[in-house]
């Protein structure tokens, strides 16, 4: 156990240090660009705080579900020799049904960026 407190006492000093010398050795200067936002040399042009409609982050959220198969799949082909068919099989039955959530999504409409007006204007037309 005292390993692990030891450790513990280890990360606390370290980062207390960090924490200290970034204080002492960082700027104190106040001018009025100080806290103005700066990206790349380009002067930003309106607020920082646009809002993003929520289907921005649904398709961020599939991409990370659609992102990480690859790593599953990676997994799977260094492994392939050694699980033989019953690995081949259980990965067409993976991909099989991300394809169907691909799919679903798909016709839901959950990946279309433009907005759709609803059903019921729609018919009114």
């Amino acid at each position: 156990m005292w390993p692990l407190l030891a450790y513990f006492a280890l990360v606390l000093v370290l980062v207390t240090a960090t924490l200290v010398v970034s204080y002492l050795l960082g700027p104190r200067h106040s001018e009025p660009a100080t806290g103005e936002p700066y990206e790349g040399g380009i002067v930003s042009e309106g607020s920082a705080r646009v809002r993003f409609s929520a289907r921005y982050y649904l398709i961020a959220a599939f991409f990370v579900v659609f992102d990480l198969e690859a790593v599953f799949l990676f997994g799977w082909a260094v492994a392939a020799r050694e699980s033989g068919w019953p690995g081949y099989i259980e990965v067409v039955v993976f991909v099989g049904v991300l394809f169907a959530a691909l799919i679903y999504l798909w016709k839901i409409g959950a990946l279309d960026w433009a907005r759709k007006p609803p059903r019921s204007l729609k018919a009114s037309n």
